[in-house]
């Protein structure tokens, strides 16, 4: 095998090399409003794009209680966090230059209580919606099919 020649890569790896895929944990925020099931979005800080609240694994946490403390950080709310995964997504994000493939385990929060003022208040907008308006919005294909797909009956309890 001759080495010499450029170096092929896989889709969408930087030439530096950080291929490594990041595990997030992301909550789909929930609740029911006039018999209507409405989902949360927030914006992310720098591209402004509509997302779920997502971030890295935290020590002593589990995945789902990730989850639950993104979405009071980024969104502002609380509730009861189930600890099932209801879907993945796949998305790349920008850190530093560097673009980062990460994969993001979404768990479903039933939302009890919104904020009126949290830790990124001011970093970030949110917007309660319909699951079919919100899969819309977003630009992650898996995220929106989780998004349209989502029926709290589903959930088992």
């Amino acid at each position: 095998m001759d080495l010499s020649g450029p170096m092929i890569r896989p889709m969408n790896v930087p030439p530096n090399g950080k291929r490594d895929v990041r595990t997030q944990f992301g909550a789909l925020c929930w609740r029911v409003r006039k018999n209507k099931v409405q989902v949360l979005l927030v914006t992310s800080r720098r591209t402004r794009r509509w997302v779920v609240p997502k971030g890295w694994p935290m020590d002593g946490a589990t995945p789902a209680e990730a989850a639950a403390t993104e979405a009071f950080e980024e969104a502002g709310v609380k509730g009861k966090v189930d600890d099932r995964c209801i879907g993945i997504f796949t998305y790349t994000k920008e850190m530093s230059g560097d673009d980062l493939p990460c994969v993001v385990a979404v768990f479903p929060l039933q939302t009890k209580t919104v904020l009126d003022d949290w830790p990124e208040r001011d970093e970030r907008r949110r917007r309660w919606t319909t699951p079919s308006k919100a899969s819309a919005l977003v630009q992650e294909p898996e995220l929106a099919r989780i998004l349209k797909d989502f029926d709290p009956r589903r959930i088992r309890r």
